[in-house]
């Protein structure tokens, strides 16, 4: 059988056709996704990404989807991963009411989960507010971003603690202002969020493109009978990789 991850990012699979936009490991196939997908009809029996789809406009991740049902074999699954949309505003509720009625552990809890709605997708500099935050030292409230982020957490910090030795090592550095012309780059380089998904949106989606029998996923379940195994959406020790996230499949 042959499977595809597309947008692997620095996870993903040996045994798999690996896409990111650039090179992030070896075997990993440097392509630009808007620009379809370079792979023959039917080529695949199992296509997933996580975390990507965000990253498309409506209309973009209209073709985008259809470029997946395209390479999948009849029969074949499609298993997509995004930030839950409902997920984050059933947190902000929560963390509003509670920030309101003066608990004090929930007032930084609802300035991440503000962050965690809204800073990926009005940024205009890598990290933005987000990386502001992580530099903290201590972050006031460790154990909530670790329930909301999950395994992604660890892995997470260990890259904001070797910025902050890069930054140590360059004291020099200083943040300038940046131009429009420099914002722009920025913002149609791929680290944006163009939109965001529920399990309503994200069902509908999947149905336009033609895919049958759409179900609900957790990190663990799947139509693909060993799907821990690949250690994708969960660690080795089944812990999930990333709790934010909202899984979906379907068939083609």
């Amino acid at each position: 059988m042959k499977y595809l991850n597309l947008g692997c990012g620095n996870h993903f699979h040996p045994e798999w056709t690996n896409i990111d936009f650039t090179v992030t490991g070896p075997g990993v196939i440097a392509h630009n996704l808007l620009n379809g997908l370079p792979f023959e009809n039917c080529s695949f029996d199992l296509v997933y990404h996580s975390h990507l789809l965000e990253h498309f406009t409506k209309p973009q991740a209209k073709v985008f989807m259809g470029e997946c049902y395209r390479v999948l074999q009849p029969g074949g699954i499609i298993r997509v991963a995004v930030p839950n949309l409902e997920q984050i505003c059933r947190s902000y509720l929560e963390a509003l009411e509670r920030a309101d009625n003066r608990e004090l552990e929930w007032q930084d809890n609802y300035e991440w989960i503000m962050l965690e709605m809204f800073d990926q997708c009005v940024r205009n500099q890598s990290g933005g507010e987000i990386l502001k935050y992580l530099m903290q030292d201590p972050i006031p409230n460790q154990v909530f971003l670790a329930n909301r982020l999950g395994a992604y957490y660890e892995s997470l910090m260990q890259g904001i603690n070797s910025y902050k030795q890069n930054l140590l090592r360059n004291p020099a550095r200083v943040e300038v202002a940046l131009t429009d012309t420099e914002i722009g780059k920025f913002r149609n380089s791929g680290e944006i969020h163009q939109w965001m998904y529920d399990r309503y949106s994200l069902r509908i989606l999947l149905e336009n493109t033609g895919f049958k029998d759409i179900v609900l996923r957790t990190a663990h379940e799947s139509y693909f009978q060993n799907w821990s195994s690949f250690c994708l959406d969960t660690d080795a020790d089944g812990v999930v990789y990333k709790a934010d996230s909202l899984y979906m499949e379907g068939i083609k």
